[in-house]
C-alpha cells in the first residue's frame, strides 16, 4: 500500500517582498529558457510572484496550497499570447521552489 506524499511547509517568510522578487525573476528565466523569450513573459511571472508574495504575506505556508492559490488566481490572466497556461505556471513555481528548498522534485524525495 502507497502511503500519502507528506505536505512540504515552506519556512515563514522574513521578507515576502524579496522572495516575491526572486520568484519573479527565476520565473522569468524559467519561462524565457523552456520555449522562447516572449514579452508576454514579464507579465506571467509578475503576476505569478504577486499572487506568491500576498499569499505568503497573508500566512500561507504550505506549498500545495501556494500552487491551488496560482492556479486559480492566474486562470483570469490571459494567455493568449503565450506557450504556458495557469497550470504549467503553478507548476514551474512549486519546482523553483522545491528547488530552493533543496527537495528533488522527481519522485517527492
Amino acid at each position: 500500500m502507497t502511503s500519502p506524499i507528506p505536505p512540504i511547509t515552506l519556512p515563514p517568510p522574513k521578507n515576502p517582498k524579496l522572495e516575491g522578487e526572486w520568484l519573479q525573476q527565476r520565473l522569468h528565466r524559467w519561462l524565457d529558457e523552456e520555449f522562447l523569450p516572449e514579452a508576454v513573459n514579464q507579465k506571467i511571472a509578475t503576476r505569478a510572484a504577486q499572487i506568491f508574495m500576498r499569499q505568503r504575506m497573508e500566512g500561507e505556508n504550505d506549498l500545495g496550497s501556494l500552487v491551488i492559490a496560482i492556479v486559480t488566481e492566474m486562470e483570469s490572466f490571459d494567455f493568449s499570447k503565450s506557450f504556458y497556461g495557469e497550470f504549467a505556471i503553478a507548476n514551474a513555481v512549486s519546482d523553483l521552489l522545491l528547488e530552493s528548498l533543496g527537495i528533488d522534485r522527481c519522485c517527492g524525495q
